[in-house]
């Protein structure tokens, strides 16, 4: 992949590696203190990544099933953040950008992004915090129990 010369320095200067889902990130923060969730599991408070999208990349459909997760725009183009409703039948969009920089998607819902220029970066930050075990990618659920079959399409 041939990144722009931005992407390359915010990639260098960060020490972003790439996600899983798609795009660059790193970990910045980790909260110490413990929070006890309802179904008993001990998580950090909050956890919080760099996370970068460089020209034609995607962050793939995924939902993060028992956090909520707020993107924060930095900088670069605007964000297009895609989300399904809480009964996963409305596809959504929002654009993040310096007028609106700031969104929360609640736990369980599936969402997606992708930048409308050549980079975007934000900042994701995950309460309870982050563990990959609770999260969970689009691609690796039996096609027939995915939610809205066209959004596949979208990414």
């Amino acid at each position: 992949m041939k990144l722009c010369k931005r992407s390359s320095e915010i990639i260098n200067k960060f020490k972003l590696s790439l996600h899983p889902e798609g795009g660059w990130f790193r970990e910045i923060i980790r909260s110490e203190n413990l929070v006890t969730r309802n179904d008993g599991q001990k998580r950090n408070n909050i956890t919080s990544i760099y996370y970068l999208l460089c020209e034609n990349e995607r962050s793939k459909w995924h939902r993060v099933n028992s956090s909520d997760e707020i993107w924060i725009y930095l900088q670069g183009a605007p964000l297009n953040l895609y989300f399904l409703d809480d009964n996963n039948k409305e596809l959504r969009k929002i654009r993040l950008d310096s007028n609106n920089p700031i969104e929360m998607i609640p736990s369980g819902y599936w969402q997606a992004a992708s930048s409308s220029g050549e980079f975007t970066l934000t900042s994701c930050c995950v309460g309870p915090g982050f563990e990959f075990k609770d999260f969970e990618m689009l691609r690796n659920i039996d096609p027939s129990l995915r939610p809205l079959k066209a959004i596949k399409e979208l990414f």
